[in-house]
């Protein structure tokens, strides 16, 4: 690891991957991932990326159309355009890198349907589609000689410099390294562990949001929160693991404590209605039933195409005792992904000097109120590659400039973290902050998460990586119900 560098990307999903690979050899880029390399929200996705690549049956109008319903019409259409137009050169890209999408034998490359779109335009590689992804990028971008890549490095701090930042890292030996950079890039995800039940993986903690806003970047609509409909509903685990969109798709129908299907009472899409209105009928539907025991059904198809079709999720289900192929698999909604976040323009940057956001953690408008299935990882590679793109103009044209001014002293604390914290965080929004929200507790919630933040800033707790993401969940939540509890308020 060098002194200073080009351009820092904080994070090693596929928005931090995939730009890291946009720069020519002569920028020296730095990634940092905050545990193994493999352990991303990206890494997890499992549908596909949606793709109008198949014109004679699909067309960009269409995908378009389809994002903007899903997203409430809330969305900007600029950004939709840019997503659709560009994206599919991106996922071509993909494929020319090493990335093994499902294909006939023609080597055409097989498309599914998944709920809120009105074609069959998912690419996938069987269901871990992300880690299929973010597994070659992550060997293209560790043989590059202009990138260093660490693992198990949590950053802390990201402080503005005369034409930079410098980014403070807390090591796996809990030694603290400072390096400075030009550019900063942050990729860090999503928000998941701030619920108490989540698809995320552990480390969506919303750091790359936290350091956003200490900056004074604007942050947007953090109150967009999906809620994916069918997360295996397994009580021990708080990080819970998906039962993706495209099982729907593959024709798996979702029934309720009695073995009834529902979903089309509550709308005319049934199970391919978008993830709110889905994760709403199931919420209402137990409200009406009194049970919280719902089902997704696949087992009418046929047992080699599920297994085949659905390897890691036959896996996984059979590990918690359940037989996809025979049995029910029992769901239940749980937080997913987050359309807010840190807000950017069509270049992916932020409104701070020289600092850029891209994938989970940014806010495009691609994804309005609700995101579209298999959309995500599309935006991850779209922006994430403006992004570097734009940074490489901004070098070409001469402004990159030294970094300069004093490094930050950082304080190591004495304070213990007091435990149960993160708990309360968890619980707290896990209960008034669901798919149907309890607004006669905003109030009183942004009090008690801002009195946990005061405290978190203004007591010598110890730097360590519990205190970093206890101070991150109780950013993103105070956040949370600062924009829900203003937009309840205008609405009264």
């Amino acid at each position: 690891m060098k002194e200073n560098y080009d351009v820092v990307i904080v994070g090693s999903g596929a928005a931090g991957l995939y730009g890291a690979l946009q720069f020519s050899d002569k920028q020296s880029v730095l990634v940092i991932s905050k545990r193994n390399a493999e352990l991303s929200n990206s890494s997890l996705a499992q549908g596909g990326i949606a793709a109008v690549l198949d014109k004679e049956n699909d067309d960009p109008k269409l995908h378009i159309e389809d994002t903007l319903i899903a997203g409430k019409y809330k969305n900007n259409p600029k950004a939709i355009e840019v997503l659709v137009n560009e994206g599919p050169s991106d996922v071509l890209r993909l494929r020319e890198l090493g990335v093994e999408f499902d294909s006939d034998p023609s080597g055409k490359m097989l498309m599914t349907l998944e709920a809120g779109h009105s074609r069959h335009r998912i690419v996938h590689h069987k269901d871990f589609t992300g880690k299929a992804v973010t597994d070659t990028l992550i060997e293209i971008v560790k043989s590059k000689s202009n990138i260093d890549f660490v693992e198990d490095t949590l950053v802390f701090s990201v402080d503005k410099a005369q034409n930079g930042f410098y980014i403070g890292m807390l090591n796996s030996d809990h030694s603290i390294t400072t390096v400075s950079c030009s550019y900063c890039i942050l990729a860090t995800g999503g928000i998941g562990r701030v619920y108490k039940y989540t698809t995320n993986s552990a480390i969506a903690t919303g750091d790359g949001i936290t350091f956003a806003r200490n900056l004074g970047a604007k942050l947007m609509h953090l109150d967009r929160i999906q809620f994916h409909p069918t997360a295996f509903a397994a009580e021990k685990d708080r990080e819970r693991f998906l039962i993706s969109e495209a099982v729907r798709g593959e024709g798996a129908v979702l029934l309720n404590c009695y073995g009834e299907r529902f979903a089309q009472n509550y709308d005319e899409r049934g199970e391919l209605a978008p993830r709110d209105v889905v994760s709403e009928a199931i919420i209402r539907e137990s409200m009406r039933t009194n049970s919280e025991n719902f089902y997704l059904d696949i087992t009418h198809k046929s047992p080699d195409f599920v297994r085949e079709r659905f390897p890691m999720i036959y896996d996984k289900c059979l590990e918690e005792g359940v037989d996809i192929t025979k049995q029910r698999i029992p769901v239940f909604p749980c937080q997913h992904y987050l359309m807010g976040g840190i807000d950017v323009d069509l270049n992916a940057k932020t409104s701070v000097d020289r600092l850029y956001a891209a994938g989970e953690c940014s806010h495009t408008g691609v994804h309005g109120a609700n995101r579209l299935a298999s959309n995500s990882l599309l935006e991850a590679l779209v922006f994430s590659r403006r992004a570097a793109q734009n940074i490489m103009a901004d070098i070409a044209q001469g402004n990159q400039g030294v970094v300069t001014g004093s490094e930050p002293v950082y304080n190591m604390g004495t304070v213990p973290l007091p435990k149960g914290i993160r708990t309360e965080i968890r619980s707290t929004l896990q209960d008034v902050y669901f798919v149907l929200k309890k607004p006669e507790k905003f109030e009183e919630t942004y009090k008690r998460f801002t009195e946990i933040l005061t405290d978190l800033e203004s007591t010598d707790y110890q730097l360590t990586s519990d205190y970093i993401e206890a101070k991150s969940l109780a950013t993103v939540a105070q956040e949370i119900m600062l924009e829900v509890t203003r937009k309840h308020q205008e609405d009264y």
